[in-house]
């Protein structure tokens, strides 16, 4: 195959017969195909949680941005109150 590596792999007893199934079972052609795939899930997730992290902290830049916090007991005592008063006033 071009334009690939040899490398080793130390893997526990478990994760050798895992491979060894999977490929004896037809799943794969080989255990290259099997750490192949391993490491592009690994690098999908390892992107997907980069992204994750990038997207706190837009989000919390944004949080930041969008002033002082309220305590949020208070906030839904106001919400309340503003409820309660509408729903008084459409029964007047």
């Amino acid at each position: 195959m071009r334009g690939v590596e040899k490398v080793s792999v130390a893997l526990t007893p478990e994760m050798v017969a895992t491979v060894r199934k999977a490929v004896d079972a037809g799943e794969y052609g080989s255990a290259s195909e099997v750490m192949r795939e391993a490491m592009r899930d690994w690098m999908l997730r390892r992107a997907q949680r980069h992204e994750a992290v990038a997207q706190i902290g837009r989000l919390w830049d944004e949080g930041v941005a969008s002033g002082p916090s309220v305590d949020g007991e208070e906030a839904f005592e106001r919400i309340r109150g503003g409820l309660d008063r509408r729903m008084k006033s459409r029964r007047s």
